[in-house]
C-alpha cells in the first residue's frame, strides 16, 4: 500500500508570526507539500508573503505550491500550481510553468472531471470536501468508494481534501488517498502536535489496512 503523506494548506493569514508556524510545523514530522493560498492581495504583496515560506519549505524539501494563480506560480519559481475549476487549465499552466511543475487540480466529486485532469497532464487530482470545513464552503461530498475506484483505476496520485483532523482521517487513508490536505486542524492549534498526531493516525490506519489486505 501507498504510504500517504501529509499536504499542508495555508491559513489566509500568513504574516506575523506564521513563519515560525510554518517552521514548526514542517520540523514535527514530513510533510509532502505547502499550499499558499491567499486571497484579495496583489500579486506584490502576495510574493513579500511568500518569500519566507518558500524558503522554510525548500530547506525542509516540502513542495511549495500556489493556489489558484499561474502568474504568481510562475513569479515566485514555484515547485507548481493547484488550479480550481475556474482558474485556467492544465495546459496554459504546463506552458506558463514547464514540464517540471507540478500541477494539481480540484475535482470536487467528479470522476468525469478528475479523468479529464489526468488526460491534460495534471500530476494530481484533488476530491473533497470529505467533510464540512471551516476553511472553504463546499457542496460537494465525495464518497470513499470514490479514492478505491481510482486508486484501482488510475496511477496519477489523488488527494483527500475538506474537514480532515487526526481523528477521521483514517477511513481516507484505508480508502486510497495518497495525500491528505489540511488546513485548520494544524492551523487552528498547536501545529507541531497536530502534524505528528496526523502521522500517528496515518501509520495506524495503514496498519490496520496491512492486516485487513493480509488476513
Amino acid at each position: 500500500m501507498t504510504d500517504c503523506q501529509l499536504y499542508l494548506i495555508s491559513p489566509l493569514d500568513v504574516g506575523g508570526a506564521f513563519p515560525d508556524r510554518l517552521e514548526r510545523a514542517l520540523a514535527a514530522g514530513e510533510v509532502a507539500a505547502f499550499q499558499f493560498r491567499v486571497k484579495d492581495i496583489d500579486e506584490h504583496a502576495a510574493a513579500a508573503l511568500a518569500g519566507p515560506l518558500q524558503d522554510i519549505c525548500a530547506a525542509r524539501d516540502c513542495a511549495f505550491i500556489v493556489n489558484d494563480s499561474i502568474s504568481l506560480a510562475k513569479r515566485l519559481r514555484a515547485d507548481g500550481v493547484h488550479l480550481g475549476q475556474g482558474d485556467g487549465d492544465v495546459k496554459m499552466a504546463r506552458e506558463e510553468l514547464g514540464r517540471e511543475a507540478q500541477i494539481g487540480v480540484t475535482c470536487h466529486a467528479s470522476r468525469h472531471l478528475a479523468l479529464e485532469a489526468g488526460e491534460t497532464g495534471a500530476d494530481y487530482v484533488a476530491f473533497g470536501s470529505f467533510f464540512p470545513s471551516s476553511t472553504k464552503a463546499s457542496e460537494h461530498r465525495p464518497d470513499l468508494e470514490l479514492l478505491t475506484w481510482w486508486q484501482e483505476m488510475v496511477e496519477l496520485p489523488c488527494v483527500a481534501i475538506g474537514g480532515i483532523a487526526p481523528e477521521n482521517c483514517g477511513p481516507l487513508v484505508q480508502a486510497g488517498a495518497d495525500f491528505l490536505a489540511v488546513s485548520h486542524a494544524v492551523w487552528g492549534g498547536d501545529e507541531a502536535q497536530a502534524v505528528k498526531d496526523f502521522h500517528r493516525a496515518i501509520a495506524e490506519a495503514a496498519k490496520l489496512q496491512d492486516a485487513a489486505e493480509a488476513g
